[in-house]
């Protein structure tokens, strides 16, 4: 019986393709993988959270700031709604296959690795694996399906990180807790999704963003407790009790409790000789409420930077307008490609590579793996230029445009729109200068102040008028009505159609003003 060829994996190591099949991460009840947490949030001080920070970076002690970092995402809304955020603007995107090649071979391999991507849960699988964005690392276990002779990962499963750390040697290389809790060991092949997404350069447990944000976190937690308690004692008029001098012990306990049971019940009973009052103006505090607001209001803003990029796509109402916001969402989609050609290369090496291997052989070429969104042209901006260079002589073809504004090409059973008849555009070009003439107002304020503009002609050509005339019944000499003319001139009333251009000149100068 022929022995299955050896698959090894990117770094070279043999597969051992009964281990794939079974969980070796999952958690246990007795043993170290436990998803009891130990919380080390609870009356967090600055001392430990250096502490953690520090600790982190030994080998085996990154598990506090782990858990640190799960506890920051369920404590501190304004961290949580921006990390979703960018998380889920990736996993959302979806994973398009690509054949190495045209090769038939090629093309087989990229349709099997398609049939896992083509998968209802792949959104959420990868929304967990780009946990690693907070914490600077993810690891998803594959347990791996066989039937039909076909290999196929089953399910992605997201294992703890506090059940991980990197090696001690080059703090890159992750490994997991061993059953017995003190040894650590490599990954197995073709098992995990380990996906790295640093924020900064340097070693990989420094460089998640939850790193950067626990400052921002623990400054914003004791803000918003000391505004809370701001709250609780402005929030309420100040009460103040007034007994006299001759008043009992007894009856000062009274008044004690009265003022306490007003707080909590909104009631209480005195005695007549008693008084109580409700200082609402307390030492001008209301003012100083506005100092907490502006810390968070900061601190939120520094944690929108450092996980979009930008801050004005998450606090509009505070400030810029909605042209800066255009530009700072680009350069929230700078981030969102490369989290996607990150995610991209993680899930070639872990899960594209390993099921060509396992189906087609050794030697089968992986297929490339793509996670981009595609930048979609303005279509008002696209379609002025194309209007104002094509008729100067611009030669663009349809297929440039159609790529341009992110339409396919129509099939030819699509119904197609197509421009208007040459009769039919010109006729309506006719109608809309029409309609442009009879709604243009200087032309109709120039109607309404010519109206009847013969009788104010008459005066001025008709002595012309009437030397013609009569030259005419004398036999129409030319030369003779000219030398008349000059004469004329005294006779010709020009005040009538001078008053009327004095009354449009006025209108114009009076409408042009008011423009």
């Amino acid at each position: 019986m022929a022995r299955p060829p050896v698959i090894v994996d990117h770094l070279g190591r043999p597969i051992e393709r009964r281990t794939l099949t079974e969980e070796v991460a999952g958690a246990s009840v007795t043993g170290v993988r436990s998803i009891l947490s130990t919380h080390p949030t609870t009356g967090i001080a600055p001392e430990r959270m250096a502490s953690i920070l520090r600790e982190a970076e030994t080998p085996g002690g990154a598990s506090d700031y782990l858990e640190l970092a799960e506890e920051m995402v369920e404590r501190y809304l304004h961290y949580l709604g921006v990390l979703q955020t960018r998380r889920r603007a990736v996993a959302q995107i979806g994973v398009e296959i690509l054949p190495a090649s045209d090769s038939p071979a090629d093309v087989a391999v990229a349709d099997t690795v398609r049939e896992f991507f083509d998968r209802p849960t792949l959104e959420l699988e990868l929304f967990d694996v780009l946990d690693s964005v907070g914490k600077g690392f993810s690891v998803s276990e594959i347990v791996w399906e066989t039937s039909a002779r076909q290999w196929m990962p089953a399910r992605l499963i997201h294992r703890l990180p506090q059940w991980f750390d990197f090696d001690q040697d080059t703090g890159a290389r992750l490994q997991r807790r061993g059953d017995g809790g003190g040894d650590w060991r490599d990954l197995e092949p073709y098992k995990f999704v380990t996906h790295v997404a640093p924020a900064k350069s340097g070693l990989p447990i420094r460089g998640g963003i939850a790193r950067a944000a626990a400052w921002c976190w623990l400054f914003a937690n004791y803000g918003l407790k000391d505004w809370v308690r701001y709250v609780e004692s402005y929030g309420q008029p100040l009460r103040i009790g007034k007994y006299h001098a001759a008043a009992t012990k007894e009856q000062i306990a009274v008044l004690k409790r009265a003022v306490r049971d007003i707080a909590a019940d909104s009631s209480a009973v005195i005695p007549e000789e008693m008084v109580v009052e409700f200082v609402t103006d307390t030492v001008s505090g209301a003012g100083r409420s506005a100092v907490f607001a502006d810390l968070q209001r900061y601190l939120d803003s520094q944690i929108s930077v450092v996980v979009l990029g930008q801050t004005l796509t998450t606090e509009q109402g505070q400030s810029g307008s909605y042209a800066l916001g255009q530009v700072h969402d680009r350069v929230r989609r700078d981030i969102e490609r490369s989290d996607g050609r990150q995610l991209a290369a993680t899930l070639r090496r872990d899960v594209a590579m390993p099921i060509a291997r396992l189906n087609h052989g050794p030697d089968a070429n992986c297929p490339h793996v793509r996670i981009e969104r595609e930048d979609r042209a303005d279509l008002d901006l696209v379609s002025r230029a194309l209007e104002r260079l094509v008729p100067l002589g611009l030669d663009v073809s349809a297929d440039q445009v159609r790529a341009l504004l992110g339409l396919p090409p129509p099939r030819d059973s699509d119904d197609v729109l197509k421009p208007p008849a040459p009769g039919v555009a010109a006729a309506r070009l006719l109608a809309a200068a029409r309609a442009a003439d009879a709604e243009d107002a200087i032309d109709a304020a120039t109607a309404r102040a010519l109206d009847g503009w013969r009788p104010m002609l008459d005066p001025l050509a008709g002595p012309a008028v009437d030397a013609a005339a009569a030259e005419l019944e004398r036999g129409g000499d030319l030369a003779a009505l000219r030398s008349r003319l000059p004469a004329l001139l005294a006779d010709m009333d020009a005040d009538d159609l001078a008053s009327a251009l004095e009354r449009l000149a006025f209108s114009a100068r009076l409408s042009g003003r008011a423009d």
